[in-house]
Formats: C-alpha cells, sequence, structure tokens
C-alpha cells in the first residue's frame, strides 16, 4: 500500500499537467502551502516523538552509534538537504530554476535536478514502511511538485518521452527508498539515524514550502486556511491512528 500511495501521486500530477495543463499559479501554490503544513505536521506529531522515545532506550553495550544524541541527525539532515538544493535549484519545493534559451527552451536535460530530485525522494521513502500516515504526507507532497515540474519540462519544449521516463523515475524512488528500508540490515540497524536525517530533510522542506509558497513571502487568508487545514488533517490522522 505504501509503495502504490507515493507512485501513484506522483503518476497522478504528471498526467495532470500533462492533459489539463493548469495554469493558475495561486491555485498550485495554496496546494503546496497545504502539502508542506499537512509534511510538516506530520513530522512533529509523530516522527519526531518517536524519534526522541527511541533515544531514551540506549541499553549499555550497544553500538556507539546509539549514544550520538538524534538532534545531531536531524541538523544533518538540514544541512544535506540545503546541499542537495544546491543542485537541485529548489525543485523540492516548487521552484523551478533551470536556464532556458532565448526560446524558453532547454539546451540540455537538467541531470543535477534529476538526480538530488531523486535523491531527495530516496530518502524519503526510509521512514515509511511503517507509518502510512506519512505515505499519504510523502505523496501530497510529490504530487504538486510534480505537477509544477511537468508543466515546467513540458513548456520548455523538453521531449515528452523524456518528460515521461524522468517523471516514472522520480515516481519510483519513494517506493524504492521503502523497500530498501525493509529489506536491508544496513537500513535496518542505523533506521533510528536515517529516520533523523529524514525528519531533518523534511523540517527544511516543509518550513520552506510554508514560507515561500506565496509571492513576496506575504501570508493571505487563502494561504493561512490551507496551512491550519493542513496541520488539522494531519492531527486527525495521527489521532485516529495512534487509538
Amino acid at each position: 500500500m505504501h509503495y502504490i500511495i507515493t507512485f501513484t501521486a506522483v503518476i497522478l500530477g504528471f498526467l495532470i499537467a500533462l492533459f489539463l495543463k493548469p495554469q493558475k499559479k495561486r491555485n498550485i501554490k495554496l496546494l503546496l502551502a497545504f502539502s508542506g503544513a499537512f509534511l510538516l505536521s506530520l513530522t512533529v506529531l509523530h516522527l519526531l516523538p518517536e524519534l526522541f522515545e527511541e533515544s531514551h532506550h540506549v541499553h549499555e553495550g550497544e553500538d556507539v552509534h546509539s549514544t550520538i544524541p538524534v538532534g545531531v541527525f536531524i541538523m544533518i539532515g538540514i544541512l544535506f538537504q540545503i546541499i542537495l538544493e544546491f543542485f537541485s535549484k529548489g525543485a523540492e519545493h516548487g521552484h523551478v530554476h533551470v536556464h532556458t534559451d532565448e526560446n524558453n527552451e532547454l539546451n540540455q536535460i537538467p541531470w543535477l535536478l534529476f538526480i538530488s530530485l531523486c535523491i531527495h525522494a530516496l530518502l524519503e521513502g526510509f521512514p515509511i514502511h511503517d507509518n502510512t500516515n506519512l505515505a499519504y504526507g510523502i505523496a501530497v507532497h510529490h504530487f504538486p511538485i510534480a505537477i509544477i515540474l511537468t508543466l515546467f519540462f513540458v513548456n520548455a519544449k523538453m521531449n515528452k518521452f523524456i518528460v515521461f521516463a524522468f517523471m516514472f523515475s522520480f515516481a519510483l524512488m519513494t517506493p524504492l527508498g521503502t523497500l530498501l528500508a525493509e529489506q536491508l540490515h544496513f537500513a535496518q540497524h542505523y533506521s533510528k539515524e536515517i529516520s533523523a536525517i529524514v525528519v531533518g530533510i523534511l523540517f527544511h522542506i516543509s518550513s520552506t514550502i510554508i514560507f515561500e509558497s506565496n509571492e513576496g513571502h506575504k501570508f493571505n487568508l487563502a494561504k493561512v486556511t490551507m496551512i491550519v487545514l493542513g496541520f488539522l488533517l494531519a492531527y486527525v490522522m495521527e489521532m485516529g491512528h495512534s487509538h
């Protein structure tokens, strides 16, 4: 189920952008604001308490890596995401800054954007394997990103098959991360550390989305409403999950 949720969100975003060609940036930005709030809430309400709860269960004789404060790995995640965005130009939170020629066409495939976005999506899949709500959070996060990226590539006259290959690969990354978390001994042994790094990534991404989803960084009623709805939905889902 986790695999289908995150994969479908990207493919659905790709198809909507390809065939419906939504042009109202305001609506997409509001969807981004909702996704950022939803993702941030799930991170704070579920992932963060779970991480610190696990960090209290350090027994004598455990590997030395368990004694490193979980906050260190969260900060590593934030720093790692900043580095990724240097190459992706902010595509993870709805900004596509790729150089085009005077005809608004891409001269070459943006490999750095593609690789960094795939690494980002792959890591996001690791904490999902035991958390369906987070799978929905990542799906809601990836849906508007898929729309924005597809619209940009199509408008930049990129070959439709290449656009599909790009988005299909992006769609596969999060399910692949979930699969690796379930199958690799390394991923299971260091699950707390990997999850903490992902929490740092999600913190940076979701907060950036919330503050950047409006031009001029201004808050308006529609944006605040979408943020509150994102918070509330995450809260209701987590309360239902805990019971």
